[in-house]
Formats: structure tokens, C-alpha cells, sequence
């Protein structure tokens, strides 16, 4: 099993596909990785050799942020937001949605469990 960036990525799955087990590289990233250092697509975790695993982690950690160091950012970003007191901030601050959808109905991923509200008819 190999180790990249603190993440075991598994083994049977082809490398474009294994690499988005890695916080931060989504598609694009991992097909620019790939073919950056000439790995076929077909190829499988499982085919790549030492020194091509050694390669893949040489070069997310010089050219990505990725794993611990891109959530500890994103959260020092929505931090500084609710610091600031800003609109955003405060939707953050209250488990609502930040990017503008409705909340009269939907919204329930973010709000949590439907409350009832006692002596309410409709």
C-alpha cells in the first residue's frame, strides 16, 4: 500500500483515481500529475514502482498544498471571516447556508434535524 502525503492510497485502483483520495487533488490535479511524470493512465497503484511512488510524493509536496496544511488554511479562512464579524461570517457562526440558498425549506444538511415548534398548526 502506498503512503502519499499521510494518506494510504489504496492499491488496486488506477493512480489518476487512487491520487483524489488525498485532500485537495480532484481530477485535474491528479491527470496533471500523472502525465507530468509520464505515468500511463492504465497504470494501477499496485504496477507503480518505488521509485515512481517516490516521484508522485516529491512532487505534491513541493507543488500542492494538500492533506493537513489546505484544512488548517481553510479553516484559518472561515475564522478570520467569523472574526471579522462579516455576513458570511455569521452564517458560518450559525450552521446556516454561506452562499446565498433558501432556508424556509431545504437547508437541512446544514440546520441538522427539523424542530418542532410547539403549538404551531401550520
Amino acid at each position: 500500500m502506498a503512503r502519499i502525503a499521510g494518506v494510504n492510497i489504496p492499491t488496486n485502483k488506477r493512480v489518476v483515481i487512487a491520487l483524489q483520495y488525498i485532500h485537495g487533488i480532484g481530477s485535474k490535479k491528479a491527470e496533471e500529475i500523472t502525465t507530468a511524470l509520464n505515468i500511463p493512465a492504465e497504470r494501477r497503484v499496485a504496477q507503480l514502482t518505488d521509485q515512481e511512488v517516490l516521484q508522485i510524493r516529491e512532487m505534491i509536496d513541493r507543488d500542492y498544498t494538500v492533506e493537513g496544511d489546505l484544512r488548517r488554511e481553510v479553516a484559518m479562512n472561515i475564522k478570520r471571516l467569523m472574526d471579522l464579524g462579516s455576513y458570511r461570517g455569521l452564517r458560518h457562526r450559525r450552521n446556516l447556508p454561506v452562499r446565498g440558498q433558501r432556508t424556509h425549506t431545504n437547508a437541512r444538511t446544514r440546520k441538522g434535524k427539523a424542530k418542532p415548534i410547539a403549538g404551531k398548526k401550520k
